[in-house]
């Protein structure tokens, strides 16, 4: 065959493909595929929807994520657990897809920067290219951290960021930049379903104890009796929103009508400086540690604050845990390791 029948060949294919009726469905129950199962969001997200009845396929390489965060769900009869690293093609057949997949803590992502990149790059045109051949609706879980160091306060979808493009965080940041575009681009090209939701710091049980995220990093050195470290003046604000309202959004974002693909900020609103929260946890632990300030990471946001207009407006959500409340359930569980 001639080169040029060959690529004849391949876009009569393509064609048809693009066009071709999906495959008959014989199961009962909605089958959900989860990258990053295994993960502090995925394990929660993999419990509610087996909750509403759906069959569960989580998906971790076990990098940042855990078998313990699912342990209790392997004996279930809709979870099935794989490991496999989204940066290489997976195959299964389910009818949604949400794509978790990314170590998200400065700590983790910048231990392997170059794989960091390729996870969320990689990981969104294999996962894109399998909701393209199943014709399933996807969501990608990306970052406030598509903001950069903002300009804008509070951060709203429309604006379009403050980023370093070569900078230590930049293997995250422009990661996840890229993987909106490229799931923007499916969207248009090929009329896949996608949402995609600009996720906001967000905290709970399962968070990794050595993660150096703000709530993790200061409880876990209250309950040690450790030095509390700030970096900076502790000034910089950031707002905390808890695991199961964003679990919640999660949820409802992908029962969105077709027509909405976000992106949607999910987060809290409630500002607070990171001193204030370093002062919320010594009370609730008791703690008699003291606050050493330490200079700041390159490229860290002075603030950052979810600007959700649109996630009530097409969602109907907002968070409703309080902060005090989620600080004890997650300084129980840190107790308990």
């Amino acid at each position: 065959m001639s080169r040029f029948a060959d690529a004849s060949y391949r876009t009569r294919r393509r064609a048809l493909l693009s066009c071709a009726t999906p495959v008959p469905r014989y199961h009962l129950d909605k089958r959900v595929l989860v990258t990053g199962g295994a993960g502090f969001l995925g394990s929660h997200l993999c419990e509610r929807l087996l909750a509403e009845g759906a069959e569960v396929v989580c998906v971790d390489n076990f990098f940042t994520g855990t078998r313990r965060n699912v342990a209790r769900l392997l004996e279930h009869p809709r979870f099935e657990l794989l490991r496999h690293d989204v940066t290489f093609p997976l195959y299964v057949e389910v009818d949604e897809i949400y794509n978790l997949a990314c170590p998200a803590s400065p700590v983790h992502y910048q231990f392997d920067p170059v794989q960091t990149t390729k996870t969320s790059v990689h990981g969104a045109i294999n996962m894109l290219g399998l909701a393209k051949r199943l014709k399933a609706r996807i969501l990608q879980a990306s970052t406030s951290e598509v903001y950069g160091d903002p300009e804008v306060h509070p951060q709203t979808e429309d604006y379009w960021g403050r980023v370093n493009p070569i900078g230590l965080r930049s293997c995250y940041d422009e990661g996840k930049r890229c993987a909106e575009t490229l799931f923007f681009d499916y969207h248009r090209q090929h009329r896949l379903e996608i949402k995609v939701a600009r996720i906001f710091n967000t905290y709970g049980p399962r968070m990794h104890p050595n993660d150096g995220r703000v709530v993790s990093n200061i409880i876990m050195q209250a309950l040690r009796g450790d030095e509390i470290t700030i970096y900076g003046d502790g000034g910089q604000s950031r707002s905390f929103c808890y695991v199961d309202d964003l679990i919640d959004g999660l949820l409802r974002l992908m029962k969105t009508p077709a027509s909405f693909t976000g992106p949607v900020n999910l987060g809290n609103a409630q500002e607070i400086t990171i001193r204030e929260m370093a002062e919320i946890i010594l009370r609730l632990t008791e703690s008699r540690s003291k606050l050493v300030f330490r200079p700041l990471p390159a490229d860290d946001p002075r603030q950052r604050l979810p600007g959700l207009a649109l996630a009530r407006q097409a969602l109907d959500w907002a968070p409703s845990t309080p902060l005090d409340d989620g600080l004890r359930r997650t300084i129980d569980y840190f107790r308990a390791l």
